[in-house]
């Protein structure tokens, strides 16, 4: 079995390609995990993830997927606590925060239109988007990452090694190009634009902005993201003017907004200019949702 973690594509392994079990997934090292769905390591990342219709709020949409981490289950397989970003969920973080593809398989399910009909099926790689907590049915919470395909059109993606040794890269000096496709969500520019000047391209955080030789920059950050599962509008109400830092801290929940607009888990209050009132229902959402101070904290073993 491979015990090498390799991000990317691999040598001998084509999308497309079918597998009978666990096993023979381990033997040419598409999939590690000899029995979970998430193979990688909590500091490292997530090479590869199983899809096959554990969850029954999952949804594949083909090029997007939905995905429920792992844990929080008995041995009986009935929730009986909150998941956590440990182990696999927490190798998932990585591949946002590193932008390292996962390798996705998917399994026989008769409710997926995308699935094999029995197996395995190696379909490609694809990049996570977003990760975000939410509670169950029975009130224990779960994690959901969205996972988006990357469709390469002239060439595969090379395999990335992970190796024990710390060695500074050697980089590349002739990086070559490669045309993805990705699905996404078309935002309404004009609103968001419109926002973002009428604050003056100032963050409502820190209340600076960038200048650049075109003009003053700043980014409209969505409260409830527009993509599914989440379908948040795209209004006003729903976006505030950040920096690029700001930005990504509240993306990531590192920080939230109380209803008071003081900021949970920074120091600070959003500013508002008249005329724009971030909706306290959108707030909410994303503390509930995002905001790990009161989740969990992130696991870095």
């Amino acid at each position: 079995m491979a015990t090498e973690i390799i991000f990317g594509h691999l040598e001998d392994v084509s999308v497309g390609d079918s597998f009978v079990n666990y096993k023979a997934m381990n033997k040419v090292g598409v999939h590690r995990s000899s029995m979970g769905g998430i193979s990688g390591r909590a500091k490292d990342g997530a090479d590869s993830v199983v899809i096959s219709g554990g969850y029954e709020n999952d949804s594949d949409q083909g090029d997007v997927i939905v995905y429920t981490g792992q844990g929080g289950r008995n041995k009986g397989g009935k929730h009986d606590k909150d998941q956590t970003l440990t182990l696999g969920n927490a190798a998932l973080v990585q591949n946002l925060l590193n932008a390292q593809p996962v390798r996705v398989i998917r399994g026989e399910d008769r409710k997926n239109s995308f699935a094999p009909a029995s197996g395995y099926r190696y379909d490609g790689l694809y990049r996570v988007e977003s990760y975000w907590s939410e509670k169950r049915v029975d009130g224990f919470a779960i994690w959901r990452f969205r996972l988006e395909q990357l469709v390469a059109t002239n060439t595969i993606p090379q395999p990335i090694k992970k190796s024990s040794k710390k060695a500074i890269p050697l980089g590349n000096p002739s990086p070559e190009r490669v045309e993805t496709t990705v699905q996404r969500v078309v935002r309404d520019s004009a609103l968001s634009k419109s926002l973002k000047l009428h604050y003056q391209h100032l963050c409502q955080v820190c209340d600076t902005t960038i200048e650049t030789n075109s003009g003053p920059y700043a980014e409209a950050a969505h409260i409830t993201p527009l993509g599914a599962p989440h379908n948040g509008p795209d209004i006003w109400e729903n976006i505030l003017c950040l920096c690029p830092n700001h930005h990504v801290m509240f993306d990531l929940g590192v920080f939230s907004v109380a209803d008071d607009l003081s900021l949970l888990g920074i120091t600070g209050l959003i500013t508002t200019e008249e005329g724009h009132a971030p909706s306290l229902v959108h707030l909410e959402y994303h503390r509930n949702h995002y905001y790990k101070k009161l989740i969990q904290p992130l696991d870095k073993g």
